[in-house]
């Protein structure tokens, strides 16, 4: 008898096993909801650990705090050189300034490793604030990600060379360095629900190891009394029959003196579960 091709395939598709190839299924009632993509300008991923000081808008202008002239000068004039009556670059300027001398080597170091990472700091957390009010302005958020990826490079060649330097400058700055992972993994709905299963089983597994331990620390003091009426049993008959006694006092009182232990043991922890569910 011929058989057809078609039939051959069904005959085998028949006797075939189904093994589903797709996805990971479980019975266990186990939800896996894929982790949100964070974005490489937020702080989160950029390491930024907190934002730019606020500014007190009555402060003069950077190169008019100094000035003699406005310190006799009208109040209406003093308002034209308020950070808050100008542009905002100049306020940007000023919180530039003020991060670059926390970690400036003298009063005039601008080209140093750690000025240039206090100026890019600077940067970075005032186009995040501007990016949170406007998220849709394509442009500075390329040149966001630039900046970030700048001053990560900045941070690696500091690491290699100078690590004291580096953890320093990490702590006055307020930030965390995220170098990239060594290899690329791909988070994928399978893998995860097979380790959620696995720990769903380990979980299960501890519940019903802490369930029998619980059980055995139940069954110790009747069986310890037991055990000390038995030694006194043995201890005696070998005594009346004239035969070398193998069961000593001081097992007996040992036995005692730990069948005291748990009896108090037992108590505090009913007096203690009585007071917390008080």
């Amino acid at each position: 008898m011929n058989i057809t091709p078609v039939l051959r395939t069904g005959l085998y598709l028949a006797n075939r096993p189904f093994v589903r190839q797709y996805a990971f299924k479980s019975d266990l009632k186990i939800k896996w909801v894929r982790p949100e993509k964070i974005p490489s300008i937020h702080p989160e991923k950029s390491g930024d650990c907190s934002k730019l000081p606020p500014v007190n808008p009555k402060q003069l202008m950077l190169g008019f705090d100094k000035s003699k002239e406005l310190e006799t000068a009208d109040d209406a004039v003093k308002s034209l050189f308020d950070l808050g009556n100008n542009p905002y670059f100049n306020t940007a300027k000023y919180c530039s300034e003020q991060l670059i001398k926390e970690v400036q080597r003298h009063p005039l170091d601008y080209g140093s490793m750690e000025a240039k990472l206090a100026r890019m700091t600077a940067f970075i957390r005032r186009y995040q604030q501007y990016m949170e009010e406007h998220p849709r302005d394509k442009k500075r958020k390329v040149i966001l990600k630039e900046m970030i990826e700048k001053r990560k490079k900045f941070l690696k060649y500091l690491r290699r060379w100078d690590y004291r330097r580096f953890e320093w400058i990490l702590e006055k700055l307020d930030l965390v360095y995220k170098p990239p992972p060594a290899e690329f993994h791909w988070i994928t709905r399978k893998e995860s629900l097979q380790k959620l299963t696995d720990i769903h089983c380990e979980k299960l597994k501890q519940e019903k190891l802490a369930e029998y331990r619980k059980t055995l620390e139940e069954q110790q003091i009747p069986f310890l009394e037991d055990a000390i009426k038995k030694m006194q049993f043995i201890r005696q008959e070998q005594i009346d029959l004239g035969i070398p006694v193998t069961v000593t006092e001081d097992d007996i009182e040992e036995h005692k003196k730990k069948l005291i232990e748990l009896k108090e043991f037992r108590d505090e922890t009913k007096a203690a579960s009585k007071s917390s569910e008080l």
